[in-house]
């Protein structure tokens, strides 16, 4: 829900702007029962469309099949039937979800220059995109936990770390991902909307999607606002003190080897953190205006298409375990083919 959070700041600093989009203002008139969207993508060249067309396409397909690796192997190696492992399989579940409900449809925009979407396509685009986004942010607070136990716990960890419990962060991660974005979504589908309703995006964002809107919005501003602001502050708070527990843990551990022993049990979640919402956060460091709209868009490329590619990579490498496990697997199917 980080994502919706930080939507919501670029709509309301856009809203102060007119709503400019393009340079132009867009009109509030001749609403329509069924009105389409119309996608305007990145606007390049054919040949530049081709090449980003062919790279989207090879970062989808490596994004697929590394979490879907991620998955498999967690779920069929006996070593990695860990608390870290199982909520990382879930993390690359996520991951899946994002990237297939926005590189599909990003390759059809790229290659068509532009593409309409039915305002229910939008809204449905919308609910998984929150889903994904508000999900990950809380698995990722849920691992923090279990590398602050790992840590500064580490006697404990088994006992504290147990499946059931384990089982039921993730069930409620899902449950609050689920709700939340349920909740967010409802109010859109009251919107009326203009036949003037082209978004300068390659995505139904909710700034962009809101700015072709003829109704009044401050309802759903309002909503996004009081459900996004507290989770967003609870688990940014809550991920910023268990760092701050276990760096203070690794300071008074005595030998060096076991400071970058103790370090390297959170390392690669710390990278996934920072990445994660570093990439989130930097869409909405420029200003708004006319300029801004092409880097949000190459910003929240990143985001969407490149960030779950990361996560899978970010672990096989800075991850033995991943790594030896991954190894077995790809020669065990290697013999079998």
């Amino acid at each position: 829900m980080a994502a919706t959070y930080m939507l919501y700041t670029e709509f309301v600093l856009n809203d102060a702007n007119g709503w400019e989009q393009a340079g132009k203002m867009i009109p509030r008139h001749n609403q329509s029962a069924n009105p389409e969207l119309f996608l305007l993508g990145f606007q390049l060249h054919r040949t530049s469309r081709i090449i980003f067309f062919a790279a989207v396409l090879i970062v989808f397909m490596m994004t697929i099949t590394g979490n879907l690796l991620m998955i498999i192997v967690v779920s069929t190696t006996q070593s990695l039937r860990s608390p870290m492992y199982f909520l990382l399989s879930h993390l690359s579940f996520c991951d899946i979800i994002l990237s297939m409900t926005i590189t599909p449809n990003l390759l059809y925009v790229t290659l068509q220059d532009g593409s309409p979407m039915t305002v229910s396509g939008c809204i449905t685009q919308l609910y998984f995109f929150s889903l994904s986004s508000a999900t990950e942010c809380l698995l990722l607070t849920m691992m923090s936990y279990d590398r602050y136990v790992a840590v500064c716990k580490p006697l404990h960890y088994v006992t504290i770390m147990n499946f059931p419990f384990c089982l039921g962060l993730v069930v409620l991660s899902w449950t609050l991902g689920l709700s939340l974005s349920m909740m967010l979504n409802i109010s859109l589908c009251h919107l009326q909307f203009c036949n003037s309703n082209t978004i300068d995006h390659f995505f139904c964002d909710y700034a962009p999607f809101f700015q072709v809107s003829c109704s009044d919005t401050t309802i759903v501003q309002t909503m996004i606002f009081i459900i996004s602001t507290p989770e967003i502050v609870i688990e940014t708070m809550f991920i910023i003190s268990t760092y701050v527990c276990i760096f203070l843990a690794i300071h008074r551990i005595a030998s060096t080897t076991g400071r970058q022993k103790a370090f390297s049990t959170c390392s690669s979640h710390l990278t996934v953190v920072c990445t994660y919402y570093g990439t989130l956060a930097a869409i909405y460091v420029f200003p708004s205006g006319e300029q801004s709209f092409n880097m949000n868009k190459i910003m929240s490329l990143v985001y969407t298409v490149v960030t779950p590619l990361l996560n899978p990579l970010i672990y096989s490498l800075r991850n033995r375990e991943i790594k030896a496990a991954l190894k077995n697997y790809l020669e065990k199917k290697h013999v079998e083919v």
